[in-house]
């Protein structure tokens, strides 16, 4: 089964502002980027077809230490990721991190895996435990960028948003070739959605 992964980015190519934090997970302005899921008047069916491809069940997800959580280092709290009891992935997600730590298993079918041996490694778990429904690279930037470099992502979902952050993390710094062509667009004033496959 298909490996896939669905990011919205700014005009400029950044998925989150500078200076993540607690208080802003996405970065300074980040979450102007994602304005296009997050409700309003403006959102139109696009908008909503694009919000259920980035809600689609997946077998497992990888995600880096970023995307779990807002502390670094080693394991200072009991933090257990920005979703609370019951996070949105229903299936095991496998989490990049320099430290180890005990899986934590949470409400609704999550468990999150904490992977040390850096992104081949947590990518080969994912996929052994996925089955038929597929692996996810679920962020953030570095992440995608690793997914990217290795070439394992078989259709990406951009939604690009027509804001300039100036500043934050992009995800194809370091990315030297694309092998994929657009197969889908979808647009609304507040985001166009391009789906990618790749062609080799």
């Amino acid at each position: 089964m298909d490996t896939t992964c669905h990011v919205s980015v700014s005009l400029d190519g950044f998925v989150a502002g500078p200076e993540q934090s607690e208080e802003d997970p996405l970065g300074k302005r980040g979450k102007e980027v994602h304005a296009w899921h997050l409700g309003g008047d403006r959102v139109n069916d696009a908008n909503r077809t694009a919000a259920g491809w980035l809600m689609r069940p997946r077998g497992a997800y990888v995600m880096g230490r970023n995307m779990f959580g807002p502390t670094r280092g080693e394991w200072e709290k009991d933090w257990r990721g920005w979703w609370g009891p019951e996070p949105p992935y229903h299936a095991p997600v496998f989490v990049l991190t320099h430290y180890a730590r005990q899986p934590i298993e949470m409400e609704g079918g999550t468990t999150f895996y904490f992977v040390t041996e850096g992104f081949d490694a947590a990518y080969a778990q994912a996929l052994e435990t996925a089955g038929e429904n597929g692996v996810d690279i679920a962020g953030g930037a570095s992440t995608v960028r690793q997914a990217l470099i290795a070439g394992v992502i078989d259709e990406l979902t951009l939604d690009i948003r027509p804001v300039l952050l100036g500043s934050g993390e992009r995800i194809f710094d370091g990315v030297e070739s694309f092998d994929m062509e657009p197969v889908e667009v979808l647009h609304s004033p507040l985001a166009t959605h391009i789906r990618y496959r790749r062609t080799g």
